[in-house]
C-alpha cells in the first residue's frame, strides 16, 4: 500500500506535501536560491563587456600540446576577473591591452569548460564593438579607439 493521501478532500494535503519535498532536488533547490545566477561571473547574464588586462597563454591538457591564445580580463558591471579564450587563427593578435572586448559563455557541458582549455569557460566574441569573425575574415578593419 502507497502510503499518499487519498479522499476527497486530499487535495490540499498533497499539494502541500509536493511543495515540501521539492526541496529535495538539487535543480530546485538551484533555480529558488538563485545560486547559479550568485556564482556566474556574468551574474545570469550571456555575455558581458569586459576590459582586458593581459594576454595569457594556456597549456592544453593531454594527449594535445597546443598554447591556446587566451586574455585576462575584468568585467565592467562587476569588476569580476575571468580569463577567456580567443578563437581563431592570429585573433589574438587583433586584441590589446585596454581594449573593450564582449565575452560570452563558450557554452560546454553544464556550463564548464569546454574541450582541452583547462578551467576557461568564457570566449571573446567581439573586439571594441567590432565582430571577431568579420576581423578574422578581413571583412571589416579594426577601429581606432
Amino acid at each position: 500500500m502507497g502510503n499518499k493521501s487519498k479522499g476527497l478532500f486530499s487535495g490540499k494535503k498533497l499539494k502541500d506535501k509536493r511543495k515540501r519535498f521539492r526541496w529535495k532536488y538539487p535543480w530546485f533547490k538551484r533555480r529558488m536560491l538563485k545560486l547559479k545566477q550568485r556564482s556566474d561571473p556574468l551574474g545570469g547574464a550571456h555575455q558581458a563587456r569586459a576590459i582586458v588586462l593581459e594576454k595569457v597563454q594556456k597549456e592544453a591538457k593531454q594527449p594535445n600540446s597546443a598554447m591556446r591564445k587566451c586574455v585576462k580580463t575584468q568585467i565592467i558591471k562587476n569588476g569580476k576577473q575571468v580569463t577567456a579564450f580567443v578563437p581563431g587563427y592570429n585573433a589574438i593578435k587583433l586584441i590589446n591591452e585596454h581594449d573593450e572586448v564582449i565575452i560570452e559563455s563558450i557554452g560546454g557541458t553544464k556550463g564548464r569548460a569546454k574541450g582541452d582549455i583547462p578551467g576557461i569557460r568564457f570566449q571573446v566574441i567581439k573586439v571594441n564593438d567590432q565582430s571577431l569573425n568579420a576581423l578574422l575574415k578581413g571583412k571589416i578593419e579594426k577601429g581606432r579607439r
